[in-house]
């Protein structure tokens, strides 16, 4: 009875991490389609760094939901932590909407990499 209780429990476990593994989020390719953008952001300049007249770029990792909303973001690359151009773009990030990757014809979190530009005018 022991033994067969010890098979039950590892088959379980086994399918608990097959399942995390399947809705970790993928990189495009190998059979994993990007994402494509549906509604673009822009993100704001705050005025302290309006009056430090910083430009530049924010690197970006998000995450794309099987329903097509941003769900994690990291700062990969940072302009401005002081006069908040990073959180700026995160906050303006989580508002694009995408056409979900897709593996096999279904809908799957996809990870990608995004720049958001601060250009003053």
């Amino acid at each position: 009875m022991m033994v067969i209780r010890l098979l039950v429990a590892v088959c379980a476990i086994g399918a608990t991490l097959a399942t995390r593994r399947a809705q970790e989020p993928q990189r495009p390719g190998n059979g994993v389609t990007a994402p494509t953008v549906v509604k673009r952001v822009n993100p704001e300049y705050t005025q302290e760094a309006l009056a430090e007249r910083i430009e530049g770029v924010v690197g970006l990792s998000i995450v794309v939901r099987p329903d097509g909303s941003v769900g994690d973001v990291e700062v990969t690359k940072s302009l401005d932590s002081v006069h908040g151009l990073d959180q700026q773009a995160v906050k303006a990030m989580k508002q694009w909407e995408f056409k979900p990757g897709t593996k096999d014809g279904k809908p799957v979190a996809v990870r990608v990499d995004v720049q958001m530009t601060f250009t003053l005018k």
